[in-house]
C-alpha cells in the first residue's frame, strides 16, 4: 500500500511541475492557486463526477469568455480610438470566434497540457479553444483582472495576432466555397454529419462536398460554425 501512494504522490508531483511549467510558458507567470489551472485543463470526458456533478472546466470557461471578451473590448477600444461600435464589435468576434481561439490554443500549446478521452480523436479539434477560455478564466481568479488583461495582451493578441489581417480579411470561408465553386463549375453542398450532447453544449459535425468528394469535416456549438469550420478546412486543401 505504501507503494502505491508513493508511487500515485511521485506522479502527482510530476504532473504538477508539468503544468506549472507550461503555465509560465504561456502566461509569463507561476501560477498562484494551481488547483484552478489544473480544473481549467480538465474536460469533461475526464472528470470525476462526484453528487451528480461532473468535475471539468465548464464553469471557468463560461467565465473565461466574458473575461476574453472585455479584455479585447477593452484592447480595442484603444488600439482604434476614432472606430465605430459595430467595427470594434465585429473585429472583437473575429478573435474570439471558435475558430480563432482554437487556432490561438494551438499556438501556445494549449493542447499540450489538456486532458480530454483521447479515445475521441475528434473532440481536440474543438476543445482547445473552449480549454483557452477556462484558462483566461483561472488567470482572472488567480491574478486578477489587471493581470489577466496585460496576459491577454501582451501573451494572446500582440504575438499571435496581425490586426491589419484580421481587419481586412473575409472570415465567411462559407460564401469563399460557394464563389469558388461557381468560378470552377463545381456544385458546393455542406451536409450535417452528426450532433453530439456533450454537457453544456451540443456538439455539431459537418462537411463540404465538391461534386460526390468529400473536403473539409468541421465541428462547432451550432451548425453554422460547423460548416465554416468546414469551409475554412477547404479553403486550406484547396488554396483559396
Amino acid at each position: 500500500m505504501w507503494r502505491l501512494i508513493s508511487s500515485g504522490s511521485t506522479e502527482r508531483r510530476k504532473n504538477d511541475r508539468k503544468l506549472v511549467t507550461a503555465i509560465r510558458t504561456i502566461t509569463g507567470f507561476a501560477p498562484g492557486n494551481l488547483e484552478l489551472y489544473r480544473l481549467a485543463t480538465l474536460h469533461s470526458s475526464k472528470g470525476t463526477e462526484r453528487d451528480g456533478y461532473r468535475e471539468s472546466n465548464e464553469r471557468l470557461e463560461y467565465l473565461g469568455d466574458a473575461i476574453l471578451g472585455a479584455a479585447v473590448a477593452d484592447y480595442l477600444f484603444k488600439k482604434y480610438p476614432f472606430q465605430h461600435e459595430g467595427f470594434l464589435t465585429e473585429i472583437r468576434s473575429r478573435i474570439v470566434n471558435r475558430e480563432s481561439l482554437n487556432q490561438l490554443a494551438r499556438k501556445v500549446g494549449i493542447g499540450a497540457i489538456v486532458q480530454f478521452d483521447q479515445k475521441n480523436v475528434q473532440l481536440q479539434q474543438v476543445i482547445l479553444g473552449n480549454a483557452l477560455e477556462a484558462l483566461v478564466g483561472a488567470v482572472y481568479l488567480d491574478k486578477g483582472y489587471l493581470r489577466c488583461r496585460k496576459f491577454v495582451i501582451d501573451k494572446l493578441i500582440q504575438p499571435y495576432l496581425d490586426l491589419d489581417v484580421v481587419v481586412n480579411s473575409n472570415h465567411n470561408h462559407k460564401s469563399k466555397i460557394i464563389e469558388w465553386a461557381q468560378r470552377n463549375g463545381k456544385d458546393v453542398r455542406f451536409e450535417l454529419v452528426d450532433v453530439k450532447n456533450g454537457g453544456r453544449n451540443r456538439e455539431f459535425s459537418a462537411q463540404v462536398f465538391l461534386g460526390d468528394e468529400p473536403f473539409g469535416l468541421g465541428f462547432g456549438q451550432t451548425k453554422k460554425k460547423a460548416e465554416q469550420d468546414a469551409a475554412w478546412k477547404t479553403c486550406t486543401q484547396l488554396g483559396i
